[in-house]
């Protein structure tokens, strides 16, 4: 892929975004600012310090050999370059010492933002709004809380929560409904803290980030769709000890700038040719056979949100029975919810909020942009469009190359294994290989695609790149 053709103009959007940010930070609007919702994201800390300068610059002597020596001859910037590769981050177009996915507060702490799981590049293309699937959080905070003890300083909230909640046993999936979970535990339904005793019969389970496009798209957020799409509800996240009900209610005016810069995103463009004659014939397969679930396209665009129930689509069933229909109301009912007004507007939009705070089955998802978002399904195990077409060929275990995409089956460009290596891996290393015979993280279902014939699913596979 030519990243360039691409890189440009993204840096461009990222630079009028920060261009923007004295007018955006200084003075309010009527009416939500994407602009400033983006530069907020960049710049405005909303969760504790994870790590300084400092420690992300000694990274590097946690590292397995050869890597780390090589980390040592090298100069600090190409340090820097070697760790944001391993970890999944990507440089802020302005300081390169900097990431994307981390904004700097005004004590030199480096903070976590919503972007670290939704800002992600393809093929070396950082696109706004990409799901980013190459995060390596759990590698990343391994290795900061070992810099950190020989260095003797704090740890900080990720380094102990970490050590008895796992972050993601994937590198580009992440345990994140597990987080809003036990963090929900200790709060009230206005958000006041409430000391209740940690739980241990959590189901943790990672899951594949959504691209941020759909969002203007759907009425509901997660898999399953059971918690109405809000500023409110985007806060979820932030619920650390730290951050008080004053300090969601402060940042309430923030959130409706940043789900304004969501909303205002829209898919890319797939960057290659296109056959044109192959691509009308999917279309064609595409609105007899996928319509139905996913949606039309074009100028009479539709997008139903249809909920797929679990016998139906067959994919994997952990997502559903980690959270309690309970824990799903909880949610809805509580000040990110508007106190249950959300879910009673949904219900009047012919909704049923409670099928799916039960975990009845999956929301078929909108395909804009579906050639930049692999890996495939909700929990990520399927690596290229071509496997998702194939569902008896989609690998048992797959490790991700170097190079990243694959042009020819549209989505990451994989080694395919018919089990992990023989010999120990380094964790650092295990999280490079995604296992589909783990629990939570299956690829079968979705097998529709088997009715179609081969030509079919070649056509399709040719429009899907249209969208």
């Amino acid at each position: 892929m030519n990243a360039s053709r691409i890189e440009r103009p993204a840096r461009r959007v990222w630079r009028l975004a920060l261009a923007t940010l004295a007018l955006a930070c200084g003075t309010a609007a009527a009416d939500p600012d994407p602009q400033r919702g983006r530069a907020l994201l960049l710049q405005r800390a909303y969760l504790p310090a994870d790590f300084d300068q400092e420690v992300f610059d000694d990274l590097w002597t946690a590292w397995e050999e050869p890597l780390r020596s090589r980390a040592e001859r090298a100069p600090v910037p190409e340090r820097r370059r070697m760790a944001m590769d391993r970890y999944g981050l990507q440089p802020h177009p302005d300081d390169p010492s900097r990431t994307l996915q981390y904004a700097v507060g005004p004590d030199g702490g480096w903070h976590m933002s919503c972007l670290a799981c939704h800002q992600g590049q393809v093929g070396g293309t950082v696109i706004p709004g990409l799901p980013n699937s190459t995060f390596a959080l759990e590698t990343l905070t391994e290795e900061v809380r070992l810099v950190k003890t020989r260095k003797r300083k704090a740890f900080g909230h990720m380094d102990v929560g970490s050590l008895v909640l796992p972050l993601g046993t994937t590198n580009g999936t992440t345990n994140a409904v597990i987080f809003g979970i036990a963090l929900m535990r200790h709060r009230d339904a206005n958000l006041a803290i409430v000391p209740r005793p940690p739980r241990f019969d959590l189901v943790h389970h990672d899951m594949d980030a959504p691209a941020w496009w759909h969002y203007r798209k759907r009425r509901t957020l997660y898999a399953d769709g059971f918690a109405p799409k809000g500023h409110r509800m985007l806060m979820q996240f932030l619920l650390v000890k730290d951050n008080g009900p004053e300090k969601f209610h402060g940042w309430e005016e923030d959130f409706r700038h940043i789900e304004a810069w969501i909303a205002s995103l829209r898919p890319p463009r797939w960057p290659g040719p296109i056959d044109s004659g192959l691509a009308a014939r999917g279309e064609d397969v595409f609105a007899r056979h996928c319509a139905e679930c996913h949606g039309s396209y074009g100028s009479k665009a539709e997008y139903p949100e249809r909920l797929v129930p679990l016998d139906e689509v067959g994919t994997d069933r952990t997502r559903l029975v980690a959270l309690s229909a309970r824990e799903r109301g909880d949610l809805n009912a509580s000040w990110f919810g508007h106190f249950g007004a959300d879910a009673a507007g949904l219900r009047e939009a012919g909704i049923d909020i409670e099928a799916r705070g039960a975990g009845a089955g999956y929301v078929a998802p909108p395909l804009d942009g579906i050639w930049a978002t692999a890996p495939y399904l909700h929990n990520g195990s399927v690596p290229t469009l071509w496997h998702l077409l194939h569902p008896e060929d989609r690998p048992a275990v797959w490790r991700r190359t170097a190079t990243g995409y694959d042009r020819e089956r549209v989505g990451l460009d994989v080694e395919p294994l018919d089990a992990l290596p023989a010999e120990p891996l380094l964790p650092a290393a295990r999280r490079g290989f995604f296992d589909t015979r783990r629990p939570g993280k299956t690829a079968a279902g979705h097998d529709f695609p088997s009715a179609l014939a081969e030509e079919e699913k070649r056509a399709v596979l040719e429009y899907l790149k249209t969208l």
